[in-house]
């Protein structure tokens, strides 16, 4: 290839590159956001939870047998499958960049070379061609209707006509034409590099979940220091062995901790990250999967997202019918020498005809804005833009009119006796067809957006296209509301959320806008979800609660987003979020049970501490407790199925349901065991009827917390019941979990205790619910008419249910043949 005035491009020298290389002038490109395999393993073994059931490890591998470390398999369970998690998908992202790594062109000692991208060193010639990825800044030195696809940088998707001396930039593709240009950014300081770079420090999702279960454990740190030395110092002086009291004391502390609380939170985070993989959705943080359960705002990139990122022909208008217009329509499309998106998609519905050979052609380019083609005694015939080759034709603008109100996009096709002059117009052209075409619709867009709006999630379109082509696509997809350019949006953040909130599709809008208003959105209250797959994506995605990017979106897209369409499957979405809110209400379901666990092993503490007894549990007691009403039913409560959209206010409703729970159990437990032992039986038998009200208590709470009752979870609850009723039978389990029942007056007493502490279960719970809409009535407005209302609503219920019975309504007088 030569430049203009004819010299040949020979491009830099062995030595040239190797200087470059050494000076550090080479296109190395900053690693992504993601963790290296070191941070991974650490931020999942040291943690909070790691801590507290690591030290107490310690102690009863010193003080006590090793069959009483068993909770320490928990621990590493926990961290391994965090750990296997993140590393599947770090490995999963990797594939996707080697396999996506482009390669380029250069011109070194005049001759093509292919080479990787990081090999590229500044100043090196670079050959382009249609199709090929610009993987650095330049300037382009030759260009041969050049013009470059920025959509990925911009959201624009008109492509940019370059020529000579023009700038290019990394992350955009070569739409048409081809051309050489020198590097003059590489690595670091290249353009879609720098836009990165805002993007490059790992930030973890933002996890209520996590959060409310860390405030747990760091209460529990907190009281287990004071509780701890209570607990000892009472089992000393109630055992005459240290290590017994010590034994003992370390039970009581393990017992507090949810341990399988956090184990089924990595699991059932883990189900739903298999089952996702299933669909070929990638989701990179387990905690992913919450946020998708709360978001109630998602905005869409158009570009790839809504769109399948090409162009179709939808219609050809005709201005006469003498000649052959779709013969005419193949035959300019396939003259053109460099076709770009609009060609090519003209070319796919009207096949080249045989007999039309073009002496002269001129390439489509953004700045002709038209292409055309000499067929010689067929005639000079032009395709392009109306505005530009019949501008005062008044037939011509009307139409044009109604379809660009569409959002469509529009072409002309004239023909002129005349040849073809260079690069200039023929004279005396004649209108023979509008061809009208739009973006190519994902078919699955319109079944997602209908989802998130029948959800009650907000959807929002925000691209940086044109206002009109915009709000043209959101149409199609059943999208409605305020379209805005936003280039007229405030930059004052209260005022630019209120924009938002009134608007429902945005246009020209650039990547730093993106993330201000997914900031301003967040501001308001919203948990909002992002999906992408352009560098011009990168900064909203990272900013939103939610990044989803494409799997054929750019490196950078799918490196700071939490979720991966691999396969670019938009109907997958729905499925992404109903796992979210799956997975986020059955933890919290079992939260409820953990927690109570929590609660009344404190106040086990406290009581023996206050009252210097033995403590009622060995460590088996507990671990039998704690699998029969809490571990085993909680495995198969974290997989059921809900589509209720997540809420906030985890940790007050977790405790709202623990404490009460808790406190009871606790009492009645302990009530139970200070009988046992006022009515002088052994110090085993006391503690084998401890075991068996606190395993009645705990099955009462699971029957609560495991509504509606479905015949699964009735035979989930009535075989743990079995199993405890099999064990106190079976001499040799009896023996292994050391059990021995009272004589039956004692027992009679415990089941009393049982049954009273039933009813107030319940009771106490219907109180709470009660108690639960008093600050928001406290809240609402006084209405004067409110109470009127209320009655006139009660009297009509009066009447209904009179007359179901056949009596008749207050104020009308009874049939006599009407029985009282």
């Amino acid at each position: 290839m030569t430049t203009a005035t004819g010299a040949r491009l020979s491009g830099l020298g062995t030595a040239d590159v190797r200087k470059r290389v050494l000076a550090g002038a080479v296109n190395r490109v900053p690693l992504g956001p993601s963790r290296t395999v070191a941070e991974i393993v650490h931020a999942n073994v040291f943690t909070l939870f790691n801590l507290l059931l690591g030290g107490l490890l310690a102690v009863i591998i010193v003080v006590a047998p090793p069959q009483d470390a068993l909770f320490g398999g928990v621990l590493v369970a926990n961290a391994l499958i965090g750990i296997t998690q993140e590393l599947r998908a770090k490995r999963t992202l990797d594939r996707l960049a080697l396999l996506s790594a482009p390669r380029t062109t250069v011109i070194r000692e005049g001759r093509h070379r292919d080479i990787p991208i990081d090999q590229v060193v500044l100043d090196d010639l670079l050959y382009i061609t249609a199709g090929d990825q610009i993987v650095v800044d330049g300037l382009v030195v030759v260009g041969e209707g050049l013009e470059v696809d920025e959509s990925l940088l911009t959201g624009e998707a008109e492509p940019v006509f370059k020529q000579h001396a023009d700038e290019v930039l990394s992350g955009s593709f070569v739409s048409a034409g081809s051309g050489v240009f020198k590097a003059r950014r590489v690595g670091s300081d290249a353009y879609a590099a720098r836009l990165a770079v805002e993007a490059k420090k790992f930030e973890l999702v933002r996890s209520e979940l996590r959060r409310g279960i860390d405030w747990i454990l760091a209460a529990i740190g907190w009281v287990m220091a004071p509780t701890m030395v209570l607990l000892v110092w009472s089992q000393l002086r109630a055992n005459d062995e240290w290590k017994e009291a010590v034994r003992v004391a370390v039970g009581g502390m393990v017992a507090m901790i949810p341990q399988g609380l956090v184990l089924l939170t990595s699991i059932a985070f883990a189900v739903g990250v298999v089952r996702l993989g299933k669909r070929h959705v990638l989701v990179q943080e387990l905690p992913a999967l919450e946020m998708l359960a709360r978001v109630d705002v998602v905005c869409f990139d158009k570009t790839g997202t809504l769109t399948e990122g090409r162009l179709s022909v939808d219609g050809l208008h005709l201005f006469t019918d003498r000649v052959d217009s779709e013969a005419a329509l193949g035959a300019v499309a396939a003259a053109d020498p460099s076709p770009n998106a609009t060609t090519r998609a003209i070319a796919a519905v009207f096949p080249g005809p045989a007999g039309w050979r073009p002496r002269r052609t001129v390439p489509f380019s953004s700045a002709r804005k038209w292409s055309a083609a000499d067929f010689g005694r067929l005639g000079s015939w032009v395709l392009g833009a109306p505005e530009m080759m019949l501008p005062g034709d008044p037939a011509v603008t009307g139409m044009v009119g109604t379809a660009a109100a569409a959002g469509k996009r529009v072409l002309l096709l004239a023909v002129s006796e005349h040849p073809l002059e260079g690069e200039a117009l023929p004279r005396d052209l004649t209108a023979i067809a509008l061809v009208t075409l739009s973006d190519v619709i994902r078919p699955e867009a319109i079944d997602t957006v209908r989802f998130f709006a029948a959800q009650g999630v907000s959807p929002k379109v925000i691209s940086g296209d044109h206002p009109d082509t915009v709000a043209a696509i959101a149409r199609s997809v059943g999208l409605s509301g305020r379209v805005v350019d936003a280039r007229s949006l405030p930059e004052d953040p209260e005022l630019l959320r209120r924009a938002l909130e009134e608007g429902a599709v945005f246009g020209r809008v650039t990547p730093h806008q993106k993330r201000d208003m997914i900031a301003a959105l967040q501001a308001g209250g919203h948990v909002v979800a992002m999906t992408g797959d352009g560098v011009n994506d990168v900064l909203a995605l990272k900013k939103a609660d939610i990044g989803i990017a494409m799997g054929s979106g750019s490196p950078a897209s799918r490196a700071v987003s939490q979720v991966v369409l691999l396969d670019g499957n938009f109907a997958t979405l729905p499925a992404v979020v109903d796992e979210g809110r799956r997975v986020i209400a059955n933890i919290e379901r079992v939260a409820n049970l953990f927690v109570v666990k929590t609660v009344y092993s404190f106040l086990f503490a406290v009581l023996v501490g206050i009252f210097l007894t033995p403590f009622p549990f060995v460590p088996r007691h507990l671990t039998l407790v704690g699998t029969l009403t809490i571990g085993a039913p909680a495995f198969a409560l974290a997989l059921a199925h809900t589509a209720a959209r997540a809420r906030t206010g985890f940790v007050i409703r977790v405790m709202r349901f623990a404490i009460p729970v808790g406190a009871l159990a606790a009492a009645s437990t302990y009530a139970a065991y200070e009988l046992a032992i006022s009515e002088e039986v052994s110090l085993l038998q006391a503690r084998t009827l401890a075991t068996l009200v606190l395993v009645s208590i705990g099955l009462f709470a699971l029957i609560i917390n495991a509504r509606p009752l479905t015949p699964g979870r009735r035979f989930l609850i009535g075989s743990m019941a079995a199993l405890y009723g099999l064990i106190l039978v079976v001499p040799p389990w009896r023996t292994f979990f050391e059990l021995q029942m009272p004589h039956l007056v004692v027992v009679l007493a415990g089941v009393g205790i049982i049954g009273i502490t039933g009813a107030l279960l319940y009771s106490v719970l219907r109180a709470v619910g009660w108690l639960r809409q008093v600050p928001e009535l406290l809240r609402t407005p006084f209405d004067p008419g409110s109470p009127l209302r209320v009655i006139r609503t009660g009297m009509q219920r009066v009447r209904d249910r009179a007359t179901r019975i056949g009596r008749p309504r207050l104020g009308e007088p009874r049939d006599p043949g009407t029985p009282r």
